[in-house]
């Protein structure tokens, strides 16, 4: 960072006067400021939207841009640039130094808009100009290994000044792509599995739901049509924005690790069940599998179903970013359409969601929404609170650009600042999968916090007597591509050796030996419950979902009132036991309690060890 101020203030000119100021923020197009106009986030708020227009790479359109954005931020991943004609070598060192800050903040890429002062008002540079500046932020960008890719380009008034907007994207050394995980969310007549049949295989579908078929796991959803487990499928993107999808072949396997292999970017889509049945399972996917993102898929013609609320209300206690599909626009009449984004509105911005819907119609829209994200770090209330709409149908095809032009430029979620300070935490990995291959373990999951190495000896538990066992990493694999170290905040598949026992379940834990965890029975929490009008008191049995441990939990007590309502005003603390077998849980995780109608969101604050007279062991 001190690199960057440096850049900022060590030289403001390029020969010429004109500034070319390095501090500030931008890139968010959709901004929320006071009613006074004063700039500064007040009481009373008004979202101003600043549009950027499309931009085909053959073909540039040309409209006029606003005179001003919001004033650059001195954090974040976004950097203005005035102009870059010729720097000299002290100040080529500078820049580039300055654009490895901004990558790393934002996990491995970057948003410049060239031909904008500091303050966000936009100038324009004159044809010569704009074409020296590229050449300088490509040179840049070849100093670090990273790649450009111009988003859109604008002109400004009518004297031939343009404005771009370049997306810089460099994959981070300790890994081979940036990785983007969003949870499919929405009842099971949708089309959830049909949409990312589609969009990951790169084959419209005849609408009778052949797209589905390379998405279901099991014969009995192939039979019924409905998502019963938990699948991820996967779409890449190269550097330059293009999808890398399975167009090639009907091998499953080899598609997969033939799209992580050639993508710089990877979305991670995780398949959820939609039927109520299976709510279980969609919890699970939600707290275990730690999305960035969740993807509500709504019907055009059904609207929003009690289902579809449900998963809302899932989402928003887990405490995700939201957006909306809306799919079969093909077969919807436009008053159904309109009914349905009536509802959509309607449910977002009344309590207890109060966000702001946002239409995407244009491929300008779609940048907006993505680089308002980006703007935000990812955790802001300026970008968390707008939810974008797309109108999709995976038979004509019609929206899906949209779609995965935002996910384009959409970010992860962790921000450089928390990914580093996970990383400097002792090795925690969360356990999701299990499979014996050839006589040996190998366990799929996510590394919540550290760092962990080939070869590296780790505890593996708690197993039902309550001790951790240890064990050696054998082989890594990300995105089914063998590597040598995985870091907080990435999925992986480990090999591991030096176990004799094969009673390894979902829900276990890999930790660092210096940890000397201990499994614990009984925990305290602080709660609140959501909905649910009989609340929760001593004896109840709720299913709870900490992190990837799923069980089910008896009230032991609860302090300081008999029972906790959705009524009270504040949180209460409870006494928890778990039924079945002990875990491995630490306090301040997140907690997620449901049972029927009965939904509860808290964190842990104490953690027991003792162990109960009675436990239930179901075999």
């Amino acid at each position: 960072k001190s690199s960057r101020n440096a850049a900022s203030n060590g030289c403001c000119s390029d020969g010429n006067g004109e500034g070319i100021g390095d501090s500030g923020t931008g890139g968010s197009i959709k901004i929320c400021s006071s009613g006074d106009g004063s700039g500064k986030t007040g009481s009373s708020k008004i979202w101003r939207s600043y549009s950027f227009p499309r931009c085909d790479m053959d073909d540039l359109e040309e409209e006029v841009m606003p005179d001003q954005l919001p004033s650059e931020p001195q954090e974040g991943n976004i950097e203005y640039k005035l102009k870059l004609l010729n720097p000299n070598q002290e100040r080529f060192k500078r820049l580039v130094s300055q654009m490895q800050w901004r990558l790393r903040e934002g996990l491995g890429e970057a948003i410049y808009e060239i031909g904008v002062e500091d303050s966000g008002l936009l100038l324009g540079l004159t044809p010569e100009e704009l074409a020296l500046s590229m050449a300088t932020l490509r040179r840049m960008a070849r100093q670090l290994g990273a790649s450009l890719t111009v988003i859109r380009e604008k002109s400004i008034g009518d004297g031939g000044r343009k404005v771009a907007e370049v997306l810089v994207r460099k994959v981070p050394d300790d890994q081979y792509s940036i990785e983007l995980r969003i949870a499919v969310l929405g009842s099971s007549d949708v089309g959830k599995s049909t949409l990312l049949g589609v969009m990951t295989r790169g084959q419209l579908d005849n609408g009778r739901g052949c797209a589905r078929l390379n998405v279901f796991r099991h014969r009995h959803e192939v039979y019924s049509g409905k998502t019963s487990s938990i699948s991820i499928q996967t779409m890449g993107f190269d550097s330059h924005g293009n999808v890398v999808d399975g167009t090639c072949t009907r091998s499953r396997d080899y598609d997969d690790e033939d799209i992580c292999s050639q993508s710089s970017k990877i979305c991670n889509f995780i398949d959820l069940a939609g039927d109520q049945r299976y709510l279980h399972t969609t919890a699970f996917g939600l707290s275990g599998y730690c999305p960035h993102y969740a993807m509500l898929v709504v019907s055009a013609f059904s609207g929003l179903s009690a289902m579809a609320e449900e998963h809302l209300s899932l989402a928003r206690a887990v405490d995700l970013p939201l957006l909306l599909v809306v799919t079969k626009t093909d077969l919807a009449t436009p008053l159904q359409l309109q009914h349905t984004l009536a509802t959509l509105r309607a449910t977002l911005t009344a309590p207890p969601y109060k966000k702001v819907p946002l239409v995407v119609e244009t491929e300008d829209d779609a940048i907006t929404a993505g680089s308002s994200s980006a703007s935000g770090g990812g955790g802001q209330e300026s970008s968390a609170s707008v939810v974008p709409i797309f109108l999709v149908s995976s038979v004509t095809g019609e929206g899906l650009d949209l779609l995965k032009k935002f996910l384009f430029v959409l970010p992860p979620k962790m921000t450089a600042k928390e990914r580093e300070k996970s990383e400097q935490e002792v090795a925690q990995f969360q356990v999701d999968e299990v499979f014996h291959v050839e006589e040996r373990v190998v366990v799929g999951g996510l590394l919540t916090a550290g760092v962990i190495p080939h070869g590296a000896t780790l505890l593996l538990g708690p197993f039902d007597d309550c001790d951790f066992h240890a064990v050696s990493v054998e082989s890594i694999h990300r995105n089914k591509v063998p590597c040598r170290v995985v870091c907080a905040g990435q999925s992986a598949s480990l090999c591991l050796a030096g176990l004799a026992t094969t009673a390894i379940r979902k829900g276990m834990k890999l930790l660092a030996p210096e940890t000397k965890p201990a499994a614990a029975y009984y925990f305290q929490a602080r709660i609140r419950v959501v909905s649910g009008e009989c609340g929760v008191g001593k004896g109840c049995e709720l299913t709870a979902h900490i992190g990837n441990v799923r069980q089910t939990v008896v009230v032991a007590g609860v302090l300081g009132r008999d029972r906790v309502r959705s009524t009270d005003t504040q949180a209460s603390s409870v006494l928890l036991r778990f039924l079945r077998q002990p875990e491995y849980v630490s306090v301040g995780a997140r907690l997620l309690l449901r049972q029927g109608s009965v939904q509860g969101v808290g964190h842990l604050q104490q953690v027991f060890g003792e162990r109960p007279h009675t436990v239930l062991k179901i075999r």
